[in-house]
């Protein structure tokens, strides 16, 4: 189409699209790193990471929009854990690793003392070494 002005022109260019996702609220064009997603049956709202695809029912959200999202009244908000972000060690996690390190420098211990008197005489209840595996004697004999 034509006009005095010359041709019309598309507010968006039809042929550059972003690959990025950017927020679905209006006026706000960060890159989007949540969705959400309203399931009315239950009265809740939920925000999880960010949909492998965007979906028609489901709103793409920015880091800040997501942080501050709050829902109707009488309606819950679950917030999904994003797998993204490193994970806080638990408890176990942190003794599980403390024995690892102390495990690994156990062989460097035995190595120092292997010329004054042998393996065997660092553990006694050692009987056997092979690798990782240890022979341990019976607690009766």
């Amino acid at each position: 189409m034509e006009s005095r002005r010359g041709p019309l022109k598309s507010a968006v260019p039809s042929n550059v699209v972003s690959p990025v996702r950017r927020c679905s609220r209006t006026a706000c064009g960060r890159p989007a790193v949540a969705t959400l997603t309203y399931v009315y049956a239950d009265s809740t709202a939920v925000l999880g990471p960010l949909a492998t695809y965007a979906e028609p029912h489901c709103y793409d959200l920015c880091a800040e929009h997501s942080e501050r999202l709050t829902a109707p009244r009488g309606w819950e908000v679950v917030r999904l854990a994003d797998g993204s972000g490193p994970a806080r060690p638990s408890g176990d996690d942190l003794e599980a690793l403390a024995n690892a390190v102390r495990e690994a420098a156990r062989p460097q211990e035995r190595a120092a003392g292997a010329g004054g008197g042998g393996a065997r005489s660092a553990d006694p209840m050692e009987v056997g070494r092979r690798g990782h595996l240890r022979v341990l004697r019976s607690p009766e004999s």
